[in-house]
């Protein structure tokens, strides 16, 4: 039997110190960064790529645009002034000409800018004195790495780790485990030939010491393959562990409510709804909670889908919870829902006749304390049916009689924490059944992959009458701020979001004011 590789286990459970060279001040550098075991290090990626045959040069950088270059560095100077601010100018040359660098306050960057170090640098290009200059530019020290690509890693002034040192430490710690016996690859050959993928010890290498881009775009799919692969087995394990351990409420097959919402309803369900809700009525019927996610764009009827949902659990007795993220959304919820449970009945024999109004509710903390009292006592003794409201729904204050059901629109704003103290809110341990909405478009493959512990509904058709939505991806930039302005062209609005509001230094992506 062959020898299977050097599983990334054995990699987690050994210390940098391992390796030739680390030892305590290095180890506690690397560990700033959260690189603390061999693993680790092979996981700490290069954030970008020097293609030396594909390099732009100096003589081809053009003024008053970015650009990017890898030059020597030859002389560098500081100087205090007048505003007592440190002024650092740096001159830096390829074979093809030279480039001054300003840094305007980052003193340090004189002892880290030693002359004769390369430096792939990036910033916008200005001419002052004559000359070509970039200020405060980006800086990314290469070390003496040669050949055709340079990998350069994140690097971090607070820690004193710089590119090269991740670099040579990464190669020792590559060339021990190949010259070992290699990657341990859990994944079946017959797999890899069917998806195209490399095996993992061709990913590392490729991640790492690609001898081409080509190399690095392979890798790279490989490892992303893996981590979506490992998210996917936690995610089926921790919903097995569920159904196993959990208590569900077996829901009555009766329908007194729903059928009387769905026919008073001034229009026909679309067929997509129809079947969702068929999954989701199968769902309620067993004794195992339901978890499922139903996608579906704004306008393709999930709130109906909602409203069946908790009505299902309200004419079995129990009731209903809809957690919106913010105030405003939680507020629409209630103004369209109450409109639809207008009339609806429930039986309530503590009443002479046996029978009540359905009991619709708003929990925000816009809510006064006067009708927060009454809810909540309305919520603890069984009077309040159906509850709708914010994070306000998981306070410690608010206990329910019987919660059935739990709709959670926007499962993304919301903390696993704050989702996992909802469903925790029965006294008798049982589990309510929790529905997850989203509007945001995802392939069914791709949220079995990211809800992978959820079943997945989708909504994949509009009411008669109302407009598609039409979602496009374009590669290139330029392409999609063309076609904003021809939309405010055309008397339309756009907005753009961002996943950050100001620049970070850990993360390299756009902030809201970078855009802007």
């Amino acid at each position: 039997m062959s020898d299977p590789g050097v599983a990334l286990k054995e990699l987690e459970d050994r210390p940098l110190t391992d390796l030739h060279g680390v030892g305590k001040q290095t180890s506690a550098s690397l560990s700033k960064v959260g690189i603390n075991t061999i693993l680790d290090l092979i996981s700490y990626y290069p954030r970008r790529y020097i293609d030396r045959s594909k390099e732009a040069t100096v003589d081809s950088l053009q003024t008053n645009e970015e650009g990017m270059v890898l030059v020597n560095i030859e002389k560098v100077r500081s100087r205090r002034m007048r505003s007592r601010k440190t002024l650092v100018e740096v001159t830096a040359s390829d074979v093809t000409g030279s480039l001054k660098l300003v840094f305007f306050n980052q003193p340090w960057r004189e002892k880290q800018l030693n002359q004769g170090r390369d430096a792939v640098v990036f910033g916008k290009v200005d001419i002052y004195q004559g000359q070509l200059q970039m200020t405060n530019p980006i800086v990314d020290l290469v070390g003496d790495r040669t050949g055709r690509i340079v990998a350069v890693y994140p690097q971090s002034e607070i820690a004193k780790l710089h590119s090269w040192d991740v670099d040579r430490l990464v190669a020792e710690a590559l060339r021990r485990v190949m010259k070992v016996r290699g990657f341990a690859d859990p994944v079946p050959s017959d797999i890899l030939k069917k998806y195209r993928l490399v095996d993992r010890s061709a990913a590392y290498k490729g991640i790492h010491r690609p001898d081409s881009m080509s190399e690095v775009a392979e890798a790279r799919r490989r490892l992303v393959f893996d981590e979506l692969f490992r998210i996917q087995l936690e995610l089926l394990q921790r919903k097995k562990i569920i159904e196993k351990t959990s208590i569900g409420i077996n829901h009555s097959k009766k329908e007194n409510l729903t059928e009387v919402f769905l026919k008073n309803l001034s229009f026909e369900l679309t067929d997509s709804q129809k079947r969702v809700m068929n999954e989701i009525r199968k769902d309620l019927e067993k004794e195992i909670p339901m978890h499922r996610l139903l996608q579906g764009d704004v306008g393709s009827g999930k709130t109906i889908v909602a409203v069946f949902t908790l009505l299902k659990a309200v004419q079995g007795g129990h009731q209903g919870a809809l957690m919106a993220p913010t105030e405003v959304l939680a507020e629409q919820h209630y103004l369209g829902i109450s409109k639809f449970l207008d009339n609806l009945i429930v039986e309530d024999s503590t009443t002479l006749l046996g029978d009540r109004p359905l009991q619709v509710d708003l929990l925000t903390n816009r809510t006064s304390s006067v009708d927060r009292k009454r809810i909540n006592r309305g919520l603890e003794d069984g009077t309040v049916d159906f509850i709708i409201g914010t994070h306000s729904l998981i306070q410690e204050s608010v206990s329910f009689n019987s919660l059935g059901a739990v709709v959670i629109d926007e499962q993304h704003r919301f903390g696993v924490e704050q989702r996992a103290s909802l469903k925790e809110k029965n006294r008798d341990g049982r589990v309510p059944d929790v529905l997850v909405m989203t509007a945001t478009p995802i392939p069914r493959t791709a949220a079995m992959t990211v809800y992978g512990d959820l079943d997945v509904s989708v909504l994949d058709e509009l009411p008669p009458g109302r407009i598609p939505i039409v979602t496009s991806w374009e590669a290139d930039d330029a392409t999609v701020w063309e076609t904003v302005k021809e939309e405010i062209k055309n008397g339309r609005q756009a907005y753009v979001v961002c996943p950050l509001i100001e620049d970070s230094e850990k993360l390299e992506v756009h902030s809201a004011e970078k855009v802007h």
